[in-house]
């Protein structure tokens, strides 16, 4: 049998010990019989180019990029594919054999196909949306939506002038204008216009104050989707189960987008099954969350 050169890859963020991500690669390296390792990589703000640039001369093969690096990082690679262009953040950087790196968003894909497989009555086409937060999730989760032919995506955020730079950012990428900035107190009357809501914010996290937001105004068969997965089930999903309302969990999307971020780094498409899910639900036990 052929030797096999090991693969090197990793999870770049700041703080980085929460990040679920080197579970779940290492299941999958596992699975597949693959010589390699997946790592943390804890590094400061202040540090990321230098830590970019020491990629390919350590010998890895990508990375994937958390927060809150995901929009600086997208200036630091040679190339930049034309989804992570639109979105303007890669949460994925692969390094091929001459050293080069592309980035890429691999969270529009790992959003959408985890909400297709959740909600399979839910009809992306001609719907709306309300997009809680304006950092790179909710880029990538908004390019995902509009992608889909969603007619309407509202996006409130705590601070403003943020939720009104993503909204003109995406109307310059899609040249239109079905991304409309809305104020933070209007959150929950917009519920009326809405088949979907998405909590991109960490609000609701452990250790975050939680989201408040009413419920009630959302029709029957409305999906409630939130991003967090420590806790798994957040009090707003726990709102949203209480009330028959679709409720889809964050460890989904983890799972889902790192499909595509493992296959560019170790050459194999993995499997998002309920194996994986379960290995990761043991994880976020161990870890007291």
């Amino acid at each position: 049998m052929a030797h096999q050169t090991p693969k090197l890859a990793g999870v770049m963020g700041w703080p980085i010990g929460h990040s679920l991500s080197p579970h779940l690669h290492r299941f999958w390296l596992d699975r597949h019989g693959l010589a390699g390792d997946y790592v943390p990589l804890m590094v400061r703000p202040q540090n990321l180019a230098s830590a970019i640039r020491g990629l390919y001369p350590l010998g890895f093969s990508g990375v994937n990029i958390t927060v809150p690096h995901k929009e600086a990082a997208m200036a630091l690679v040679d190339r930049v594919d034309p989804l992570a262009r639109r979105i303007g953040a890669i949460n994925c950087i692969s390094i091929d054999a001459k050293g080069r790196l592309e980035g890429r968003n691999t969270d529009a894909y790992g959003f959408f196909a985890h909400l297709e497989a959740s909600a399979p009555n839910w009809q992306a086409k001609g719907a709306r949306a309300l997009v809680l937060g304006a950092g790179g999730a909710a880029r990538a989760i908004i390019a995902a939506l509009l992608d889909a032919g969603l007619e309407q995506v509202f996006v409130v955020n705590r601070t403003g002038d943020r939720a009104r730079a993503l909204a003109d950012d995406l109307a310059c990428s899609y040249g239109d204008h079905r991304v409309r900035a809305q104020p933070w107190q209007d959150r929950t009357m917009l519920l009326k216009e809405v088949s979907l809501l998405v909590n991109s914010t960490v609000l609701g996290m452990v250790g975050q104050p939680s989201l408040s937001i009413e419920l009630s105004l959302m029709a029957q068969g409305s999906v409630v989707y939130d991003i967090v997965y420590k806790p798994l089930l957040t009090p707003l999903l726990k709102e949203a189960e209480a009330r028959r309302l679709v409720a889809v969990d964050g460890l989904g999307m983890l799972i889902h987008q790192a499909v595509p971020a493992f296959h560019s780094f170790f050459g194999v498409r993995p499997e998002a099954d309920d194996d994986v899910r379960s290995a990761l639900l043991k994880a976020l036990e161990s870890s007291g969350s």
